[in-house]
């Protein structure tokens, strides 16, 4: 692909921020402007045209529903868009792999999308910003970029949304992917992937929706008692995800406590508190009413049960199905 058309959708984060010291740890996510940055991507000499939206301007820990629905808004209308070959995304790194996961829910695979960020701001020394977007612009100018859903590029590595979380608080290697490591190695000039598209023009598996269903995330500790789950339940609530310990495990008299919930008609899903790791169905699942995550930590199978309930699906069969698919 020579010289792509890409619409840059910009919401702030640390590759906007910026600390007004080269050496401070401390500083303030979303502080350049889309003009700025795409002025800073430019002088670098890319062969790419840019135009961007500034969506939002924020750390992204103040990420809301209604900049998703934004920023899917505009992402959909690029992708719409004959004059556009793929979308680059500037966001924080801190939920990055929730928004990353609601977008390839919901958007078609026709186009690359990217999202993009930094865990040093703008004026820090070693700046990442710069080199993960002149690698997402490689990996965008690839003819085989499409066709593998929403993805994540981060550290020299390409990194599908599936699989994408945020393993470390500081350094530039702070991501990983599970079950995938990786899918690509890319640097601004040279791109490597590790395998075909395997979403090669597949339409939106989701609708997407602003008014997400309420499915908060139960953290299990040690010691906990079931009045735990009773705090986070209100009658808003259509569904819990537990993050469990080990292969989504938890004290018995809160799995009794969610088990009521489940015969209510509030989907329960079991998911682990640890980084990688697939949670499988235990034989007393079915009889509980839960379904296991399988390879989805707990933010991802919020959102995947967000969509499912929003869509109609609450049965616990149909559920586990999807949860299964992914």
């Amino acid at each position: 692909m020579n010289a792509p058309r890409i619409r840059v959708l910009a919401t702030g984060g640390t590759i906007a921020g910026a600390a007004g010291d080269a050496i401070r740890h401390d500083y303030k996510p979303g502080q350049l402007g889309i003009e700025e940055l795409l002025d800073r991507v430019r002088a670098l000499g890319p062969s790419a045209q840019l135009s961007g939206t500034q969506i939002a301007n924020i750390g992204s820990e103040d990420i809301t529903p209604a900049i998703w629905a934004a920023l899917h808004r505009e992402t959909s209308a690029a992708l719409d868009d004959a004059q556009c070959d793929g979308v680059i995304i500037t966001h924080g790194t801190d939920t990055v792999e929730e928004t990353a996961f609601l977008l390839d829910l919901t958007l078609p695979t026709a186009k690359p999308v990217i999202l993009v960020g930094a865990m040093r701001p703008a004026d820090a020394v070693g700046y990442d910003g710069l080199r993960n977007f002149a690698n997402a612009l490689q990996v965008l100018r690839s003819d085989e970029a499409a066709g593998r859903g929403v993805l994540v590029v981060m550290g020299d590595r390409v990194i599908a949304a599936r699989d994408i979380r945020k393993a470390r608080t500081r350094g530039v290697d702070a991501f990983e992917g599970f079950p995938r490591a990786s899918i690509a190695l890319v640097t601004p000039s040279a791109l490597e992937w590790f395998g075909a598209p395997w979403r090669v023009a597949e339409p939106a598996r989701f609708a997407f929706r602003p008014d997400l269903p309420d499915v908060p995330i139960l953290y299990v500790h040690a010691g906990m008692t079931p009045d735990y789950v009773g705090r986070l339940v209100t009658p808003d609530t259509r569904g819990i995800v537990v993050a469990g310990l080990g292969e989504g495990n938890m004290p018995d008299p809160v799995r009794q406590a969610l088990r009521l919930l489940a015969a209510e008609g509030r989907a329960i899903v079991r998911s682990s508190r640890l980084d990688e790791g697939l949670v499988d169905r235990e034989p007393e699942d079915e009889e509980n009413g839960f379904v296991a995550a399988r390879a989805l930590g707990p933010p991802k199978a919020r959102i995947l049960l967000q969509l499912l309930i929003a869509s109609g699906i609450t049965d616990p069969a149909a559920i586990q199905k999807a949860y299964d698919e992914r």
